[in-house]
């Protein structure tokens, strides 16, 4: 069964300590379309209780300028449960779930959420999942994982931690197989995937980072995350219908509503055979155009 929810849009996801002010206080002037307070490998141990503490107050601040807010919890159960009753309010968007385990270790965090929205007045599912998978373990149920929750609305390989378990490099090469996957098991779903071939941890080389999120894009996936602000504008733009595009799917649309007139499920334009899969993608690309321009 597909996800029937109404996905955001996430081309940019900033990573932003839970703990650390400097960056909390300029979150929302950065321009990213979510904002991901980590309460996860950002924060050390010995500060992780008063760092989820503030977290709803920190929502509410990074999300001003009106950017989703996703909150990243502990994976050990002893830590996910108090970030998770920490976190779930009207502030936050999302929760992001580092290394999950398999399809019963999301819905039986779906069910502590439900149980939370409903103490609180919320409208019980308002809380959407990233989901993130990052081991050999849950790569292999990748496609469950992904079907897991109706609130999941993206789903993400972790590079980092999925690369250090298998002793390889977070490269694009190495990349391409388990990130190509997590594009069909989120298809399948009625989910985003989102990543790009290669690591958050590389931001220095913005023109690399272009390249990587336009390759991304072509292989279906949807945006990505960073760590460092610059990162933002360059994901925005790679993960986002060019002017080229959305004219060249205009024309596509209109000439087919002339050759439907006539009577033909396919016609020519620009010396190419056009027919319903490229109208299909087509419309898909103007749907996205008005959903991030509507965004602002």
């Amino acid at each position: 069964m597909t996800n029937e929810r109404a996905l955001p849009v996430w081309r940019s996801l900033l990573y932003v300590p839970a703990n650390v002010e400097r960056y909390l206080a300029r979150a929302h002037e950065r321009g990213a379309d979510g904002i991901i307070l980590d309460l996860e490998d950002s924060v050390p141990l010995a500060e992780k209780a008063a760092a989820r503490a503030e977290v709803q107050a920190a929502a509410e601040r990074v999300g001003q300028a009106g950017a989703d807010v996703l909150v990243r919890v502990n994976q050990p159960l002893r830590l996910a449960v108090p970030d998770i009753e920490a976190s779930v309010c009207p502030a936050v968007t999302a929760l992001a779930l580092p290394k999950v385990a398999g399809p019963d270790h999301v819905r039986l965090l779906d069910e502590l959420v439900s149980g939370l929205e409903a103490e609180r007045g919320m409208p019980v599912g308002a809380t959407a999942f990233l989901t993130m998978v990052e081991t050999p373990e849950a790569f292999f149920q990748i496609a469950e994982i992904a079907k897991a929750s109706p609130r999941t609305a993206a789903i993400t390989i972790g590079a980092e931690d999925l690369a250090s378990a298998l002793g390889m490099q977070p490269d694009g090469e190495t990349l391409l197989y388990p990130k190509t996957q997590s594009v069909y098991a989120a298809k399948a779903a009625g989910v985003m995937a989102l990543g790009i071939f290669g690591t958050v941890a590389d931001y220095k080389d913005l023109d690399a980072v272009r390249e990587a999120a336009l390759k991304a894009r072509r292989f279906g996936l949807e945006g990505a995350s960073c760590i460092h602000p610059s990162v933002v504008p360059v994901l925005n733009e790679a993960f986002s219908p060019s002017e080229e595009e959305v004219a060249l799917a205009m024309r596509i649309i209109a000439a087919n509503a002339e050759a439907e007139r006539a009577g033909r499920a396919s016609f020519e334009l620009d010396g190419k055979m056009i027919d319903v899969p490229v109208v299909q993608r087509a419309q898909k690309l103007l749907a996205r155009h008005e959903t991030i321009t509507a965004r602002g």
